[in-house]
């Protein structure tokens, strides 16, 4: 392999370490993502703005600095979408919406998830499509993209961190940030077959982000791997005071922890199914047996469990998360209401219905089940279930009058009141060729345990590589 015949890198590690063994640069690193968004983004609906001039004098400027010698961060050169409810000085921040003001983003500044990003040399391409303030639905009526799924552009790429996922998987670039109030990572990751980590709230900041569920919201890493997350996660991990949840806890070395083995660990699983209130594809069954096999064959110990309070907790998320968005939308849903997509009024407004004992309440129950969960989490060091049990859905099938209907299979909400970091990673395909996907759980503060254990996953499969159908 020369120069003159470079290598298209699909994973953000790999890329990482061609760049510095001279196999490639980062001006073909970028070049390839662009040439995959002028290819594909007009059918999957992945950026709302580009930068491709700034890209392309970025990644210059790395390979300048690498013929000179000199040292550079872990990320440099590494092509990157950002949601677009994070702050950027490069464009407005539009939370996919014509209801935020436009000089929200430029008040805020570069947010510190952005800022981080770019000091270790990641090369940002631009603000990619998120649902309506991080929730509801896409709504064809409003001037946006509609965000399709590269395996089936007649599917949905799944929310809200739609363009993080589909992007991902499209190669318009080889690493992304999404954030997570009850899925947002974990079910694009599911839907578009790429790897998606929901980490312990308050380890990643969320200041500068467009708030939807404050003690919800979880910013964290998607890309091809969960060896690519571990490295996106030590760039993004880390106190902010800026933020008042982040938390304090040291970071760990979350790529040295990527032995391959999992000797010593012993993993619950619990399949969930009924849970499934949607259905159950037929092929997902065994998709998941065959993954937790692929555990077991790493080293692992592999006993059944299950989960504590599933219904309570999975309620929980819900009316936490409406009654706080509510507070931070109430004034423009009175002011804006036609606004707003179809469905993500109805979501917000629902908000106004959770009464202040409903909110305490549920906090109540959030605290048992944190302790049930913890319980649960001294008998064994990880939690694995299905991400959901169902493939992307069709977009013609989303009902704007019932938008919460699509979490029916989704398992993702249970995990937010809990704070517990979450990965998601693909494991098949469903009867009908979608991507499939299960979930890692652990401890708080975690997640090199997590991270390790999809990544023992990923070096023994092959599903997290696999070129999606509308691509080939």
């Amino acid at each position: 392999m020369t120069l003159a015949d470079p290598p298209v890198l699909s994973g953000l590690t790999e890329a990482a370490a061609a760049l510095r063994s001279g196999e490639t640069t980062a001006t073909r690193l970028v070049e390839q993502a662009l040439a995959a968004a002028d290819a594909h983004d007009a059918t999957l609906g992945v950026y709302l703005s580009r930068f491709d001039e700034r890209a392309v004098a970025q990644a210059a400027r790395i390979d300048e600095k690498l013929a000179a010698g000199v040292a550079l961060g872990p990320l440099a050169g590494i092509p990157v979408g950002i949601k677009d409810i994070l702050a950027h000085s490069a464009a407005p921040t539009t939370a996919q919406s014509l209801v935020l003001d436009p000089g929200w983003g430029a008040a805020q500044g570069d947010c510190t998830v952005v800022r981080r990003l770019e000091e270790a040399g990641a090369v940002v391409t631009g603000k990619v499509t998120t649902m309506e303030f991080a929730i509801g639905l896409p709504d064809p009526a409003k001037p946006f993209p509609v965000p399709r799924n590269p395996w089936d552009p007649s599917r949905w790429a799944g929310g809200s961190s739609s363009g993080s996922g589909s992007g991902v998987a499209a190669g318009m670039f080889l690493g992304a940030v999404g954030t997570d109030t009850a899925g947002s990572i974990r079910i694009p990751a599911a839907f578009n077959g790429v790897t998606g980590l929901k980490p312990t709230f308050g380890r990643v900041p969320k200041s500068g982000v467009v708030p939807l569920g404050y003690t919800l919201d979880h910013p964290g890493p998607m890309a091809r791997s969960a060896a690519d997350c571990a490295l996106l996660l030590s760039v993004l991990a880390g106190y902010d005071p800026a933020d008042p949840y982040s938390a304090h806890t040291p970071i760990d070395d979350y790529p040295g922890a990527l032995t391959g083995d999992l000797s010593g660990l012993t993993i619950g699983v619990d399949d969930l199914d009924r849970f499934a209130d949607g259905g159950i594809d037929p092929a997902q069954p065994q998709r998941f047996s065959d993954a937790v096999a692929v555990l077991a064959a790493a080293g692992a110990r592999i006993v059944p469990v299950e989960v504590p309070m599933y219904r309570e907790l999975t309620a929980v998320d819900v009316v936490v998360m409406l009654a706080e968005a509510h507070a931070y939308h109430r004034p423009a849903l009175r002011e804006r209401w036609a606004d707003y997509g179809q469905a993500t009024r109805i979501i917000l407004a629902g908000g106004d219905a959770v009464s202040g004992p409903d909110y305490v309440q549920a906090q109540r129950v959030r605290r048992i089940g944190r302790q049930r969960m913890a319980e649960l989490l001294t008998k064994v060091d990880l939690v694995v279930t299905p991400t959901g049990h169902l493939g992307a859905p069709a977009i013609a099938d989303l009902d704007q009058l019932q938008p919460m209907g699509v979490l029916s299979s989704l398992h993702t909400p249970y995990w937010n009141p809990l704070g517990n970091p979450t990965l998601a990673l693909p494991i098949g395909a469903t009867a009908g060729g979608l991507p499939l996907s299960m979930s890692v759980s652990g401890n708080h503060f975690g997640e090199a345990t997590v991270l390790r254990t999809g990544d023992a996953y990923q070096r023994r499969t092959t599903h997290h590589i696999e070129t999606p159908t509308a691509l080939r």
